[in-house]
């Protein structure tokens, strides 16, 4: 095996894969290439990690059980510009064309070479620095990084269920907008989900509660009744 240059400052890879031995087998040849790779067998798996820790870069198959690579795409991006490579056996140029406009930066089909891999992951790495993946929000007494993933509300950090933090990082990177119900379902729950507004109901009450000071008064997050809701800095 040949080496290639060492990912700076352990770069890691989120690898979304259900065929073990696969997965396995590339999380170790990119350790032994200098990146950090962490593995998940399935969608949801994979929206848990990259909510609860720092994700570089997300590679992922097309073909999951559950939830597919094409629906983890699309509610990926509803909250992060997190750069995306699909690794997949299927070759058609639909099967392309429906995961790049889900929002996936690059595809790359089974069997493929190591080094062509690696360069991409770099190439990634570096898009990913440039774009400043995301930005920190100071208002008051309320802070949100989304890079790190962290809230503090009066300098003590708040605890999000990763639906939470999804759904508010929605929010706050369309700060000032309205984001209609539809919207924030679609993104954060799939568009199965696109109807069910009760759902966010209970969850704008937690979050309201975790961040305001009077959460039956809000400062941030307001409702727009019958339309959605709107994150005021």
């Amino acid at each position: 095996m040949s080496q290639a240059p060492q990912a700076p400052g352990r770069t890691t890879v989120l690898i979304v894969e259900d065929e073990a031995r696969f997965a396995r087998a590339l999380q170790i040849n990119l350790r032994v290439h200098g990146y950090e790779a962490v593995t998940a067998p399935t969608g949801e798996d994979a929206l848990e990690i990259a909510a609860e820790r720092s994700v570089d870069i997300v590679v992922l198959d097309l073909g999951l059980p559950g939830i597919d690579g094409i629906e983890v795409i699309r509610r990926l991006r509803g909250w992060t510009d997190l750069p995306i490579i699909v690794l997949s056996a299927r070759h058609g140029s639909e099967d392309k064309v429906e995961a790049l406009d889900a929002g996936a930066d690059d595809y790359v089909t089974k069997p493929f070479g190591l080094e062509e891999l690696l360069a991409r992951l770099r190439a990634a790495a570096r898009r990913g620095a440039r774009s400043g993946e995301a930005p920190r929000l100071q208002t008051g007494d309320l802070s949100v990084d989304l890079a790190a993933r962290r809230v503090v509300v009066r300098g003590a950090d708040v605890r999000l269920t990763p639906t939470e933090w999804n759904i508010l990082a929605l929010l706050v990177r369309r700060a000032g907008q309205l984001v209609t119900q539809r919207e924030i379902l679609t993104q954060v729950w799939g568009p199965a989900y696109a109807k069910e507004t009760q759902y966010l109901r209970v969850y704008l009450a937690q979050l309201r509660r975790k961040l305001e000071e009077d959460a039956a008064h809000p400062r941030h997050l307001h409702t727009e009744a019958g339309m959605g809701y709107r994150f005021d800095p």
